[in-house]
């Protein structure tokens, strides 16, 4: 017989977990919020998750049904690499199929990973679709360049048996672009990933802007590019999210800190 699903109202579900998953659920709602305040939402779609701390079957992902800007630390669902609920709030909305398929997938093979984003937005859909993929056409895109995954779209991500394929394109990068469809980023921590997000997507955005010109691009020579590339080697530079995510922590708490509920 299956265990049946944990239905918790907030102020049970705070104290029944420990206060590292609290902790990452208090992270993850902010990444959800930073992304609707951020313009990276797709409404109810796209995905954001965190792994369990001291639990790597399990991980944190939105209730399909609420908005971004809705999403707070005790209305996120656990759930395990097989698709599992372990439990999930009060409330009519359940799991994102294909939020579950992307996100298990990387968890699966990516031991080292914390957490994982996923976007629709207009910049990074374009780029998404251009056979030349993202250029290092600004500062920020070579950050990217080198370091970017590529996977071929074979239609909406809610079969299983496309973990396998998402798990081997991304290999060991940690930015993918999803040809047709979108970005995805991950890293150890949601801060990782959200900056990462926040860079590639300004990157497209740059690109799609200066290609919309109709003028001849400023393309840098391939020296120049190899350079900066290699002064964004994550072997010599800072993890990029940790020092950003006490600010955006700030900036939210400012807002409207419901999201710690």
């Amino acid at each position: 017989m299956s265990t049946p699903i944990q239905r918790l109202r907030p102020s049970a579900l705070r104290s029944q977990v420990s206060e590292a998953e609290w902790q990452a659920r208090v992270d993850l709602a902010a990444a959800y919020r930073l992304c609707d305040l951020y313009g990276m939402s797709d409404m109810i779609y796209t995905h954001i998750s965190v792994r369990v701390p001291g639990e790597p079957a399990h991980f944190l992902l939105n209730p399909h049904g609420l908005l971004f800007e809705e999403v707070t630390a005790s209305s996120l669902l656990k759930v395990d690499l097989d698709g599992k609920l372990i439990h999930r709030p009060d409330g009519p909305y359940g799991l994102h199929q294909a939020g579950y398929v992307i996100h298990s997938a990387l968890y699966r093979a990516r031991p080292d990973l914390g957490a994982a984003m996923h976007t629709h937005t207009v910049a990074g859909m374009a780029v998404s679709a251009l056979k030349c993929g993202l250029l290092p056409l600004t500062q920020t895109a070579t950050r990217f360049c080198s370091r970017l995954a590529y996977h071929d779209f074979n239609g909406p991500e809610r079969d299983p048996g496309e973990r396998d394929a998402l798990a081997r394109d991304l290999g060991a990068m940690n930015a993918m672009i999803l040809r047709n469809h979108g970005l995805l980023t991950v890293g150890a921590t949601v801060a990782e990933a959200f900056a990462a997000m926040y860079g590639l997507e300004r990157s497209c955005q740059a690109q799609v802007a200066a290609m919309a010109c109709n003028t001849p691009l400023n393309e840098m020579p391939e020296a120049v590019v190899a350079k900066a590339t290699g002064m964004y080697d994550p072997a010599v530079i800072r993890r990029y999210g940790l020092l950003e995510w006490p600010g955006l922590l700030r900036q939210l708490d400012r807002r409207d800190p419901s999201f710690r509920d």
